[in-house]
């Protein structure tokens, strides 16, 4: 039961997400949508640990939010060296 609501929230995080990382009208809008879709795709991937019994998925949850948070910080930076330049 738990496992089926994480992984409806998941889906729908995952929906909400491309939505805003299509329409977002600013480029943080969009890489927050990114780093809110890598989340959801976390929470999947340690979802079907659960199911399967597979603790090798969550060393690929691991990996994912590993590269989830080295790439925030990459576009965060990328984003204030733009604004410095007065980009739109």
């Amino acid at each position: 039961m738990i496992v089926t609501v994480l992984v409806v929230a998941a889906l729908a995080a995952l929906v909400l997400a491309t939505a805003r990382l299509l329409l977002g009208p600013t480029l943080a809008d969009r890489v927050v949508a990114l780093d809110l879709a890598l989340a959801a795709s976390i929470a999947l991937a340690g979802a079907a640990a659960l199911v399967s019994g597979q603790p090798r998925l969550l060393d690929v949850a691991m990996g994912v939010a590993a590269v989830s948070f080295v790439g925030t910080i990459a576009w965060a930076r990328i984003i204030e060296r733009l604004a410095r330049r007065g980009a739109p």
